[in-house]
């Protein structure tokens, strides 16, 4: 098992009173409680029987992504690289207060809900998953020998990183949202094992936090 791993990490808790399905919109940024889970992040891998040692650090142009993404370079004495690969995915229930599962109640919704397969509301799955893995790879192969056995953070949002999960684990890409094992500020971490991905740990270092999960598309 190579000692470098790449850790894709959820941004923190957003203010989000109304509870809209914010997307890409702006203005959208980290709670007191979203800040303190994204230093729980941090510390997780800083300190402890988990420190690891990070010198590549990216993070979505999203801003509360790139909030989230500051623990980590005061930690470890790094600039935070924008990449707009591990962006949000564009989504048609952007804006609205209620998700695409209860979007039967509202006859309006129903044409978005044609093809939940690919699905028809947003960016199809296959397109966020191949996007997301790119950027990995491409921060994979960027470091240069001085740097092999420093990890790579890339502090993303709950959709592309679940993509990532499930086409690196050879999973069908199509799911209910619902079921997304990737909480706020959770840690899923990989390693590259002859030429491929793979998943080997994942981490809630700010379950402890009672935290409001809306918004996530």
């Amino acid at each position: 098992m190579p000692s470098r791993r790449l850790h894709l990490v959820r941004h923190g808790e957003v203010r989000n009173p109304e509870r809209v399905l914010y997307g890409r919109m702006p203005g959208y940024l980290l709670s007191e409680r979203g800040q303190r889970m994204a230093q729980l992040a941090v510390d997780h891998l800083a300190t402890g029987p988990a420190a690891r040692s990070v010198v590549r650090l990216a993070a979505s142009p999203l801003e509360r992504a790139q909030q989230s993404a500051e623990p980590w370079a005061a930690a470890f004495g790094l600039e935070t690289r924008t990449e707009h690969r591990i962006i949000e995915p564009t989504n048609d229930f952007e804006g609205k207060t209620f998700e695409a599962s209860g979007a039967l109640r509202h006859p309006s919704a129903w044409p978005l809900l044609r093809n939940p397969f690919r699905p028809s509301w947003g960016e199809p799955y296959r397109a966020i998953a191949q996007r997301v893995v790119a950027a990995m790879e491409d921060a994979w192969d960027e470091l240069d020998e001085s740097e092999d056995d420093g990890d790579i953070v890339m502090v993303s949002h709950q959709s592309p990183i679940w993509m990532a999960h499930l086409e690196l684990a050879g999973k069908r890409l199509w799911h209910d949202p619902r079921t997304r094992r990737c909480q706020l500020s959770s840690i899923t971490s990989f390693a590259r094992v002859d030429g491929r991905f793979t998943e080997i740990d994942y981490a809630e270092p700010a379950a402890e936090v009672d935290a409001i999960d809306a918004g996530a598309v």
